[in-house]
């Protein structure tokens, strides 16, 4: 497939978390997946990690990226670089849902908790 509507994509959630595979491995991908996800005014994602690259392009709201032992600020059209395997975490700090798009360099996707236990997502990726 290769015009697909986004529109009409599965949606699925995580508490906080609206989210959509805009691509992935049900379109025949093995090296790249594309999400789209909107945070909650005050929501995070748990703490976790990939093993894979992962690039996010903040499209609305503000927060931070807790990563490394360090907290990074972020606003409307930034971009988060996250090497592989980095514990890592977005927090909404705003008053208004973050709208962001993230690229991840494998598909499927697994999200392995700081623990080292999987996190089932709701979702295919």
């Amino acid at each position: 497939m290769f015009v697909l509507d986004n529109a009409r994509l599965p949606q699925a959630e995580l508490p906080g978390i609206q989210h959509t595979t805009l691509a992935g491995s049900d379109n025949g991908l093995r090296h790249l997946s594309v999400w789209r996800q909107t945070i909650a005014a005050g929501e995070a994602t748990p703490p976790h990690r990939h093993d894979c690259e992962e690039v996010v392009v903040i499209d609305s709201g503000r927060g931070e990226l807790h990563a490394a032992g360090a907290v990074f600020a972020f606003g409307p059209d930034s971009t988060l670089v996250i090497p592989p395997n980095l514990d890592h975490q977005i927090i909404n700090t705003g008053d208004a849902p973050i709208r962001l798009t993230a690229a991840f360099s494998v598909s499927p996707v697994t999200v392995v908790l700081p623990d080292g236990n999987m996190l089932e997502l709701p979702w295919r990726s």
